[in-house]
């Protein structure tokens, strides 16, 4: 059977991606066994300083399949408050008091979020994602 669709991949870049999924077919992951292969094809498309877009849609694919087994059967705890406001003290080489100086967060807040008493406040977020620089829905995602 024969699908028409606006998407397709045409000369070398289809090429590609047919010797890919002859070589690796793109299917649910259902093993550990199965995931360490995948993750195998991952690591030598990645090694590549350039992928055509035959490749890139591939390993885009494979990337989703490998996701969805991980989250099923690998899933990771969401960092804690008091975990990614160390983190990010961490990251940018700050201290509590410097940190507390230059968003107006009282010090004792942020040792109450370190010490896992409090979580972020609306207003704590938006400061603390100003001052990294980072989106607030990363704070606000835990």
């Amino acid at each position: 059977m024969v699908i028409k669709t606006r998407f397709g991949l045409m000369g070398r870049d289809r090429d590609s991606y047919l010797e890919l999924v002859i070589a690796f077919p793109l299917s649910s992951i259902r093993s550990e066994r199965h995931l360490a292969e995948a993750q195998k094809v991952m690591d030598q498309l990645l090694s590549k300083r350039k992928l055509d877009e035959g490749e890139e849609t591939y390993l885009d694919a494979l990337s989703d399949l490998v996701a969805v087994y991980e989250d099923e059967h690998h899933p990771i705890k969401p960092a804690s408050d008091a975990d990614m406001l160390r983190h990010l003290l961490d990251a940018k080489g700050v201290t509590q008091a410097r940190l507390s100086q230059q968003t107006g967060i009282a010090k004792s807040t942020i040792s109450e979020v370190l010490a896992g008493k409090k979580p972020f406040s609306r207003q704590v977020m938006r400061k603390l994602a100003d001052y990294f620089r980072v989106d607030v829905g990363i704070l606000a995602g835990n």
